[in-house]
């Protein structure tokens, strides 16, 4: 389990949840690529009953950190690269031998990315995928 610190500045009564806007840490100042690496924000499950304004300790799985990256970042690639094998072998010898692979290849990572937004929706409904808020920092 991996715990991160921040401050609520959303409460969503409704859902049990609040947002968690975290400050720069070591695993996203090495990547870079995204926003999350200047500030990010959590939606983190309140068992505490934590208000806005608070700092909070929160924790998270690694294993669901490791699942989520490899889902954003490899599942688009490896669909893409079997689409353009599949497509090298379907077109091979024929008239438009190189639009196959790479029209299947793109084929592939469109259908990759609708798969991340897919699991994205599914994670941020599912409860235990979520942040759990342990702590409130006095």
């Amino acid at each position: 389990m991996k715990e991160e610190e921040g401050l609520v500045i959303k409460v969503n009564e409704a859902m049990g949840t609040v947002t968690v806007k975290v400050g720069k840490h070591e695993e996203c100042s090495a990547c870079g690529a995204c926003a999350g690496s200047r500030q990010l924000t959590v939606e983190a499950v309140n068992g505490l009953g934590a208000g806005l304004g608070q700092r909070v300790r929160f924790r998270m799985q690694e294993q669901q950190m490791l699942k989520g990256a490899f889902v954003v970042f490899m599942l688009p690639l490896l669909l893409a690269g079997l689409g353009g094998i599949l497509g090298w072998q379907l077109g091979y010898g024929g008239e438009a031998e190189d639009l196959y692979p790479l029209g299947l290849g793109f084929l592939g990572f469109c259908l990759g990315s609708g798969l991340v937004k897919w699991y994205d929706r599914r994670a941020a409904a599912s409860m235990k995928e979520q942040p759990v808020i342990t702590e409130i920092i006095p």
